[in-house]
């Protein structure tokens, strides 16, 4: 039975469509215009095609042919001034848990998150349901950031975002790993962008891995330095049975350029904190 998210309000020409969709999760909401096998880790994959960029922390921008989606854009991740990331959607896994003192960008519905000023157009999604927006198709699937159901550290949502036919999930900063229900809401998954550090150990963070079974694996560090994070890091890479390769600016890829093998990328920080 399809559900409608809570204090919704449709904005910028949006309208509802309906409950239903994948796993019952909820409406459609249409906006704007019309344990992996032998894994290997990669340098890149430079095909033409969606581009994946990561800003650091859980900071990640889809380009696409029609929009630029943007998750978990922070201000305290991006920069004061948001300066130098753009784009038509915004996601949101979570409240930001270190907003800067005084805020100049739009809130998010709950208050709790402003967005980087470069970002004040954009289209804010932050709960479960599926939408379309501007031909992008997305999926908030509602997760947890502790092992006791939020009981601790409260709710997550996990983004499924299909960008130029590549399906990319987001996992924001979930922190336990999934039942059978989740992973038939989340569906098929090309690339899986993975929190390492935080709440999530990298063998929990491998065992994610394991149940999504993704074409592509780009870790998200999540540790406040980089003298925390490389050993957590070194670690999550160990169990997936690989080793570390030079990180590089941005992952660009098609359906046709998929791996084969589970494959592991490092990318750069393109962030400003």
């Amino acid at each position: 039975m399809g559900r409608r998210l809570r204090s919704f309000r449709p904005r910028d020409g949006a309208r509802w469509a309906g409950p239903g969709g994948r796993g019952g999760a909820g409406g459609r909401l249409q906006a704007g215009s019309p344990g992996a096998r032998n894994p290997r880790c990669s340098r890149a994959w430079q095909n033409p095609g969606m581009e994946l960029t990561w800003y650091g922390r859980t900071c990640v921008r889809l380009k696409g042919r029609d929009a630029v989606v943007v998750a978990d854009a922070y201000q305290s991740v991006v920069g004061p001034t948001g300066r130098g990331i753009t784009g038509d959607i915004v996601t949101y896994s979570h409240p930001d848990d270190a907003p800067l003192p005084k805020p100049k960008g739009r809130a998010t519905r709950d208050g709790a998150t402003h967005l980087p000023t470069s970002l004040d157009e954009a289209f804010i999604l932050d709960g479960p349901g599926e939408y379309e927006v501007k031909h992008i198709l997305v999926n908030g699937v509602r997760t947890f950031r502790d092992d006791k159901r939020g009981s601790e550290r409260g709710r997550n949502v996990v983004f499924v975002v299909e960008v130029d036919g590549v399906h990319v999930v987001h996992l924001g900063d979930i922190a336990h790993t999934l039942t059978e229900e989740k992973i038939g809401e989340i569906g098929s998954v090309d690339i899986a962008c993975v929190p390492i550090g935080g709440q999530l150990s990298p063998t929990k963070a491998a065992e994610l891995v394991a149940q999504l079974d993704p074409k592509i694996v780009v870790p998200m560090p999540v540790c406040d330095d980089d003298a925390t994070c490389e050993p957590l890091l070194a670690r999550f890479l160990h169990e997936m049975g690989t080793t570390a390769s030079e990180p590089q600016p941005r992952l660009s890829i098609t359906p046709s350029g998929l791996p084969e093998e589970t494959t592991t990328v490092l990318l750069e920080s393109r962030g400003k904190v």
